[in-house]
């Protein structure tokens, strides 16, 4: 008789088993990218600049132009540019926010609510490199989004308002290519503080097996936080604050820029980011999935 291969690893896996190749992140991101759900949230944040872009050309009145109050709506149709920052400021309270709880709550608590987990942990994937994927696949879903946002906002509003230099509220210019640079830096920080929410959703979808739950406890808990977050009697407590330093990003349109909240904010965030993914690994690590 001629020998063979042995068909069992030592470790106990089948023979040619290797555990990075399962459950490859790109095979994760075309499936998400293929759900009506993601679908949907890009249709969204493409056709929220035209909506925005439309109001404003419907509420551009004498009285709204004689008015002598800078703010960010008035300086909205100044240029594609100001039109962009008014689209980030308009969304970064509750709208970006939903987003993120929404790509990152619906990771695990999906897939256990149709009863697929115990079949792909079954595959075999492992445990941590499942969720490690998913976390990572939620992440490009979300950033895509941003970003997604942010470009529809400047091409639109460019051909609506023109594609001129920046004019903030406080009556500073800044050049295109300097505006540009400093958009890039807004979405950067925006970036890494809405993961503050994304985490906690993340957190929250290894604990339950209902969606929904997982996104609105985390939009409910931000809200919550903004709600406090306007109470003076709290003092110095509410710096920290999950939504602490959520508009520091508006600290890029200062010459020269003031860099402390922007530091603070994303140190911070990144803090509570590594909280909530820590104990989201740790909770699925110890999941009874089989139920």
């Amino acid at each position: 008789m001629t020998a063979t291969e042995p068909h069992v690893q030592p470790t106990g896996a089948v023979a040619g088993y290797r555990p990075e190749r399962t459950l490859r992140l790109s095979v994760e991101l075309r499936r998400q990218f293929k759900r009506r759900r993601t679908i949907g949230v890009y249709v969204a944040m493409a056709a929220l600049p035209l909506v925005l872009i439309a109001a404003l050309r419907l509420g551009a009145s004498e009285e709204a132009q004689t008015n002598g109050r800078i703010n960010l709506v008035d300086v909205a149709t100044s240029s594609g540019l100001n039109f962009t920052l008014f689209v980030l400021f308009a969304t970064t309270t509750f709208f970006l926010v939903v987003v993120y709880a929404l790509f990152f709550g619906d990771t695990v608590a999906s897939e256990a609510a149709w009863g697929s987990l115990r079949y792909t942990l079954a595959t075999p994937v492992p445990r941590m490199r499942l969720l490690r994927q998913k976390w990572a696949a939620a992440l490009v879903q979300s950033v895509g989004a941003l970003l997604t946002l942010a470009a529809v906002a400047v091409v639109a509003g460019g051909i609506a308002f023109g594609f001129d230099d920046i004019q903030t509220p406080i009556g500073v210019t800044l050049s295109q290519g300097e505006g540009l640079l400093r958009l890039a830096g807004m979405l950067g920080y925006l970036a890494v503080h809405l993961l503050v929410v994304g985490t906690l959703a993340f957190w929250l979808s290894t604990i339950t097996d209902a969606p929904l739950a997982a996104v609105g406890g985390a939009v409910f808990s931000m809200v919550v936080f903004a709600i406090l977050d306007q109470v003076e009697q709290l003092g110095s407590l509410r710096d920290w604050f999950p939504t602490a330093e959520e508009f520091a990003w508006t600290d890029l349109l200062q010459t020269p820029v003031d860099s402390s909240d922007l530091f603070r904010g994303v140190v911070q965030s990144l803090v509570y980011a590594a909280v909530f993914t820590a104990l989201g690994f740790r909770h699925f690590a110890r999941r009874d999935v089989t139920s």
